[in-house]
């Protein structure tokens, strides 16, 4: 453990809210936003969200497999018929 860990930590901790590299750039007090990118690291938990917001409607329905309802095409392609 070390001082800059913490300090990785909070300003990911910030970004992960929502907070913009620009404000965190400030409250680290990097001279450049390019330094402050290096603790940009999006978690899956941020891209799944910034997946989601790309979706018009998160309700359509999902189409069904063709195979589901196929008895004969499912043995076909487990090879057992």
């Amino acid at each position: 453990m070390h001082p800059h860990l913490f300090r990785h930590t909070r300003a990911m901790h910030l970004y992960q809210t929502g907070m913009p590299l620009s404000y965190i750039k400030d409250f680290l007090g990097h001279a450049s936003v390019n330094t402050t990118d290096i603790y940009a690291s999006a978690d899956t938990s941020m891209l799944k969200a910034a997946l989601e917001k790309t979706y018009v409607n998160n309700d359509v329905p999902q189409a069904t497999p063709d195979w589901q309802d196929n008895e004969e095409l499912l043995l076909h392609l487990c090879g057992l018929k």
